[in-house]
């Protein structure tokens, strides 16, 4: 494993392995240190309140929002809207695309 795929940077997207919140994504909005990260996602977790998620608790996703990100770097915050989009587009970008073999909805396949 890699050092540089363990340590997400601030406005990537990352999927929960482990907790109550397991199998959803979130954006890092911020590190707290070398094993911790402050997650929200703009509608249950929002950004005022964040979760801190150990970093062996959370699977790094190959996509950094450069709208949360600008934000973050420019004024410190970013805005629950901002984090519900960035994960909006991610899941409708990457996702998607991942699932372009499954059935889709209301489909049922025949075998």
């Amino acid at each position: 494993m890699e050092e540089a795929d363990s340590v997400p940077q601030m406005g990537q997207v990352v999927r929960i392995a482990q907790g109550r919140e397991a199998g959803q994504y979130a954006v890092v909005i911020k590190m707290v240190d070398e094993r911790y990260v402050l997650l929200a996602d703009g509608e249950k977790r929002k950004y005022d309140r964040p979760k801190k998620k150990n970093l062996h608790h959370i699977e790094v996703m190959d996509y950094i929002s450069p709208e949360v990100q600008n934000s973050l770097l420019e004024t410190g915050r970013v805005t629950n809207g901002k984090l519900r989009f960035a994960i909006a587009k991610f899941v409708n970008e990457v996702v998607t695309d991942l699932k372009k073999g499954d059935q889709h909805d209301g489909e049922r396949r025949c075998n």
